[in-house]
């Protein structure tokens, strides 16, 4: 049962069959290489201690991604789970084990289960770019992209590159990271992955990349039972500092499972096939915040409850949100695995990660719901320092300019009697 409750919050991906893209144009999508090993076929149950800790970890995600309750958020911890452990693929030693530790990732057996839950629903997979937006799909359609963009000149470690195609599928991309068309052609894989949902990437390459990691969730899906649009109305939406706001509301009376839990109520709103939008509705004075152990508790108790009939009313929602990963896993705890001297040599050596961040967006209407969501990280390579062969020492009074480099005018100028 848990299993099952699992797949219905993954998806899965096509095997590594790779379709070449050739183009002369510089905005579009790079040539994808075929991968030198098959996809690793993994029975769905053979790692089930493996899959609870992943549902687990997308929990904990979640909880530390969604710390605002004064903004409207949207994160997918599903993509942050896929991005965050292509890198904990490459990691060794105490850069792993903290991995493992902060981010609650099975010890054993992670990349296996990783692929055996996305193929569990294989049968959803599609392509974004045939999605009518104003009309979701009445079949569910979800996926998952991987992507690892890397210099020419390989110097990613062949097996890490390796396990990311066995395991999770990924696409390997050989760019030139110093040339000024190569961000525009990462842009260019994320939309054409999003269908035009995200046109980029949340990070910028440059020369100083040695790495881009990227994972696309893309989700669109009909309600089991639409929303009347002519019964969608103006109603009133108390705001968290007391004040009213008048927003377009749906109407319906569906059968859904419905339940109570401790400070909150909620319900699971079905979609045509295998999802579900889970609504969670905070206690009076509450505010919209829940820790890892708290989502749990409420996935058991509404996946335990019997369906009603529930008098509902829905705001229509359009929210975008991106976010600096860096901050949300500093928080966490990772201070080694995202600092300057981590173990990421089965990468490359010297390797640290540069940046971590994630674009997503959803529509929320009487039809039902497309989102989007791209997690992005970036790594670098540490450089021995420079050392001088020239010192100088500001350490008594002196003069300064500031000089407009094409006149040589001085905009400011100055002395220093007295730091202080």
């Amino acid at each position: 049962m848990r299993n099952q409750q699992w797949r219905r919050r993954i998806a899965a991906m096509t095997a590594v069959g790779v379709a070449v893209i050739l183009t002369a144009c510089s905005s579009a999508a790079p040539e994808q290489l075929s991968a030198s090993v098959e996809r690793a076929v993994v029975a769905q149950d053979q790692f089930s201690d493996a899959e609870q800790a992943l549902l687990r970890s997308s929990f904990r995600l979640g909880a530390a991604m969604t710390t605002d309750p004064d903004t409207n958020q949207v994160t997918s911890p599903l993509s942050a789970l896929y991005a965050l452990s292509m890198l904990r693929a490459g990691a060794g030693t105490t850069t792993a084990a903290e991995m493992d530790a902060v981010l609650g990732l099975p010890i054993d057996h992670r990349d296996e289960a990783l692929n055996a839950l996305m193929a569990s629903v294989q049968q959803f997979d599609g392509d974004p770019g045939d999605v009518d937006e104003d009309n979701p799909p009445e079949v569910p359609l979800l996926r998952i992209t991987n992507a690892a963009f890397v210099p020419e000149d390989d110097i990613i470690g062949q097996s890490y590159l390796e396990t990311l195609a066995r395991h999770y599928g990924s696409g390997v991309y050989p760019v030139d990271f110093a040339a000024p068309e190569t961000p525009g052609r990462i842009d260019a894989w994320v939309s054409e992955e999003t269908g035009g949902r995200i046109d980029k990437a949340p990070l910028k390459v440059d020369r100083r990349t040695i790495l881009s990691l990227l994972n696309v969730v893309f989700f669109a899906a009909a309600w089991e039972q639409p929303f009347d649009e002519s019964a969608t109305h103006d109603d009133d939406f108390r705001l968290a500092d007391g004040t009213m706001a008048s927003v377009p509301t749906m109407h319906a009376s569906p059968v859904v499972r419905h339940a109570r839990g401790e400070g909150w109520s909620g319900i699971d709103l079905p979609y045509r096939e295998g999802f579900s939008m889970r609504l969670v509705l905070p206690d009076e004075g509450t505010e919209p915040l829940w820790s890892e152990d708290e989502f749990v508790a409420i996935g058991a108790t509404l996946d335990a409850a019997e369906p009603r009939p529930v008098e509902l009313a829905l705001p229509t929602w359009d929210h975008a949100y991106d976010q600096d990963l860096l901050v949300v896993l500093r928080a966490m705890g990772l201070d080694e695995s995202i600092g300057t001297a981590p173990d990421f040599d089965a990468i490359t050596p010297n390797a640290y990660v540069s940046g971590a961040a994630q674009s997503a967006n959803i529509t929320v209407a009487e039809k039902g719901t497309v989102a989007a969501a791209v997690t992005q990280i970036t790594m670098a390579e540490t450089s021995a320092p420079m050392v001088p062969d020239l010192s100088i020492s500001f350490d008594r009074p002196f003069g300064y300019q500031i000089i407009h480099e094409d006149t040589g005018l001085p905009v400011f100028l100055g002395t220093v009697a007295d730091p202080r």
